[in-house]
């Protein structure tokens, strides 16, 4: 279907260049303090699984700013609220743990990208840290991380998702 495809990360480089050492040190095995901050400050992150066969899923998760607990350095836990019950991530992270997270905050052009080993956890103490009008959630999405960084801002810039002129009108959707 498509010509001239790129089939080697030899021809990536080749088209690309290597990354300056500025994008390849900002990579980080936990979350730092800046980190702990933008998820602090996030209502809203995008999951992505894939299961065994590689078919892939992104789910919206959100609420409040702060709904996603930071455990530890290298822990967090994404509470699962009621929703349309299809379960694709869940059902995936079942199947292979590996997740990838983008946080983002309103009015922020840079987002949080977050890698890691997934569980889905039922630990009530840890639950009860999420409850929402006294009820806890059924599970929460344990993401053990293994990379987290910022990333720039150039996407929000081009696309000005921020700038409510730029926007469609919802009514011709």
């Amino acid at each position: 279907m498509f010509k001239d495809v790129v089939s080697s990360k030899q021809e990536l480089r080749a088209l690309f260049g290597e990354p300056n050492e500025r994008a390849v040190l900002k990579c980080k095995a936990a979350l730092d303090e800046h980190s702990r901050a933008f998820i602090a400050a996030a209502p809203f992150l995008l999951l992505a699984t894939s299961n065994a066969a590689g078919q892939c899923d992104v789910s919206p998760k959100g609420d409040k700013p702060g709904f996603v607990l930071v455990l530890d350095e290298t822990h967090l836990v994404i509470p699962d609220r009621p929703g349309n019950n299809r379960i694709d991530g869940l059902g995936n992270i079942i199947e292979n743990p590996h997740v990838g997270l983008i946080f983002l905050v309103p009015g922020r052009g840079d987002t949080l990208r977050v890698n890691g080993r997934a569980a889905i956890v039922r630990d009530e103490e840890i639950l009860s840290r999420a409850a929402m009008h006294g009820k806890l959630p059924k599970v929460g999405i344990g993401v053990e991380v293994e990379e987290a960084y910022l990333h720039c801002p150039k996407a929000f810039l081009r696309s000005s998702l921020w700038d409510a002129s730029t926007w469609a009108d919802a009514q011709k959707l």
